[in-house]
């Protein structure tokens, strides 16, 4: 059959099951959006930016467990993917962006809007092709969804010139069979049973790994057999139900007090699906000190890259979990678990300020107004996004999706569009902060026009909240550039006796209602339940994205807090 290069690409896609497309169109990826015209079958939705396009797919994938996929022209359109590439590379999420090129001839001629962009994005994709020749077009685009796909997952991109979309050639329908998961080797599997079965004091730490291998399961049952208890990373949130007795919570700089000392405790560590990344372990040496360390990850290259490990286990997380499970005898850690839910009542989360709104309030409101409701949240980067991390209760009808190695701020609106077209029967919910929220504030009109029922929680402190906290605790309280009121007109230093700061910009209750939806602002505790629940139901009856604005109190901070490169021992409650 002969078709145009951009038809085989619509044909590829339509291999692969692609049902959406997040996408900008423009002059070198016009061929394609050409043949796009022609199916029925592939959504297109247009994002307000290249990079709200990125972030879509990344949350699209995360929420629906299906391969994102987001399409740009060359130059500038290309390189606003960048940030969310590195963004799903570093989180481990399978994404394809497609972007087009100037004509092969023209390529290193510095035509108009040419850029390297498979050169710019080698660093932070799994793998990236230029195609400029129309034999290699229909296996490339078909590699490119195995490789997002198998083994570690992350993203890969897939330059094609002009030249190639508007070639005929042959195609024939095809597609790459899926590799084969990658067992364990049987001797660290039963030097893992061994270790586990000495241990005392052992802990399971699970990671976002366990979430992309959807060995949830086989986590809880090892955990229930082996009576472990289990701490989670970022990215393992939601792995193991926060409403399991052994359940202990986040571990990490922010993390929660008995999931941090029970790993610093510890004589075996179980961890599965993690990089060991510095905000999950601060000091390395302290941190892996006087314990056995058990690892499984797909990715060879995370094994002892950032700590230790004494049994390293190369595998699919689900795979090697259900190896370990054949070979291990129900065990009891009783006073290992006594000594655990101590430190639970000895060192709880509280909250500091009442100030306005309590941000720690906000989460547990949404636990409540959302308990009956299959939920995906989503979580721009701040101090917002750990008292969601402490404070949500997440399970199998309730899911975590953020930022975890790059920490984006601009994040949480776009994923939740992502996911809520990725999974229409769910209810979604964003949590931004008021810096966060306006670097990509533009795609509420995304969710406007594509008609979704989000509901965006807005934590409005005024502030940079994260990097004042660090100002405020290692800079002594030297507050520089975090305040979001500044003007130019403003003088002295912020706090000065008299001071009357400038009306915030923006006023995010008109904004929602330019973009044709509604807002909501809330500056007391006791308004918070029935204010959510009616932008709830406003969303979901007129299928309109809306915002929830709380002021919340602007010097209440996250604790606890471990600063970066400290150990355990460090850490400020």
């Amino acid at each position: 059959m002969q078709l145009t290069g951009a038809e085989v690409m619509v044909k590829c896609l339509e291999e692969e099951g692609v049902s959406t497309i997040f996408g900008y169109p423009g002059g070198a990826i016009l061929p394609f959006y050409n043949a796009l015209r022609d199916v029925k079958n592939i959504k297109h939705v247009l994002t307000a930016h290249e990079q709200g396009a990125a972030h879509a797919a990344d949350g699209y994938a995360r929420a629906s467990g299906k391969v994102g996929v987001c399409c740009a022209t060359s130059g500038p359109g290309a390189t606003n993917l960048v940030t969310g590439l590195a963004n799903a590379f570093l989180d481990s999420i399978p994404v394809v962006a497609i972007t087009g090129q100037v004509k092969s001839s023209m390529i290193g001629h510095d035509a108009f809007q040419e850029v390297d962009i498979t050169g710019i994005t080698m660093p932070i994709t799994k793998q990236n092709f230029l195609v400029n020749k129309p034999e290699e077009l229909a296996q490339t685009m078909r590699l490119a969804f195995q490789m997002a796909k198998s083994g570690r997952p992350g993203p890969v991109l897939v330059d094609v010139a002009h030249d190639v979309q508007t070639s005929m050639m042959e195609y024939h329908a095809s597609k790459l069979r899926e590799l084969p998961v990658t067992m364990p080797q049987k001797e660290l599997v039963a030097a893992a049973v061994a270790a586990l079965n000495k241990a005392e004091r052992p802990v399971m730490l699970v990671g976002g790994g366990v979430a992309i291998s959807g060995a949830e399961y086989e986590a809880v049952h090892l955990c229930e057999k082996m009576h472990l208890p289990v701490a989670s990373t970022l990215m393992g949130l939601g792995c193991i139900s926060s409403y399991r007795e052994q359940f202990l919570g986040m571990s990490g700089l922010h993390g929660h007090e008995r999931a941090n000392r029970a790993i610093a405790n510890a004589d075996v560590v179980l961890a599965v699906g993690t990089r060991f990344n510095d905000r999950v372990t601060g000091d390395r040496d302290k941190y892996s000190a006087h314990k056995t360390i058990i690892h499984i990850d797909i990715d060879t290259a995370a094994i002892s890259k950032n700590v230790q490990v004494d049994i390293p286990i190369v595998a699919d997380a689900k795979a090697a979990i259900l190896k370990i499970l054949e070979h291990t005898e129900p065990m009891k850690h009783e006073e290992w678990i006594a000594e655990v839910k101590g430190w639970d009542k000895e060192y709880p989360l509280h909250m500091e300020v009442e100030e306005g709104v309590n941000p720690q309030r906000i989460i547990e409101t949404l636990n409540e107004v959302y308990a009956d409701r299959d939920t995906v949240f989503t979580s721009d980067v701040g101090q917002h996004q750990m008292w969601a991390s402490q404070y949500l209760k997440l399970d199998a009808t309730h899911r975590l999706v953020q930022s975890g190695g790059l920490g984006t701020m601009g994040f949480g609106l776009p994923s939740a569009v992502g996911a809520q077209i990725g999974c229409p029967e769910k209810s979604v919910v964003s949590i931004s902060g008021d810096g966060g929220f306006q670097m990509n504030m533009q795609e509420l009109a995304t969710a406007v026009c594509q008609e979704l029922p989000l509901v965006n929680i807005v934590f409005n402190n005024n502030r940079l909240g994260m990097v004042r906290q660090m100002q405020e605790l290692f800079f002594k309280k030297r507050y520089t550039i975090t305040c979001l009121r500044y003007h130019k007109s403003c003088k002295g230093k912020c706090g000065t006796p008299g001071w009357v700061c400038p009306e915030y910009v923006p006023d995010f209750v008109k904004m929602a209602e330019a973009y044709g939806s509604k807002g909501y602002f809330v500056t007391s505790n006791d308004q918070l339940k029935d204010t959510i629940l009616e932008a709830r139901e406003y969303a979901e009856k007129n299928k309109k994205p809306v915002i929830v604005e709380c002021m919340v109190a602007p010097d209440e901070l996250v604790m606890p807090m471990i600063k970066g490169g400290a150990s355990f021992e460090d850490i400020m409650l």
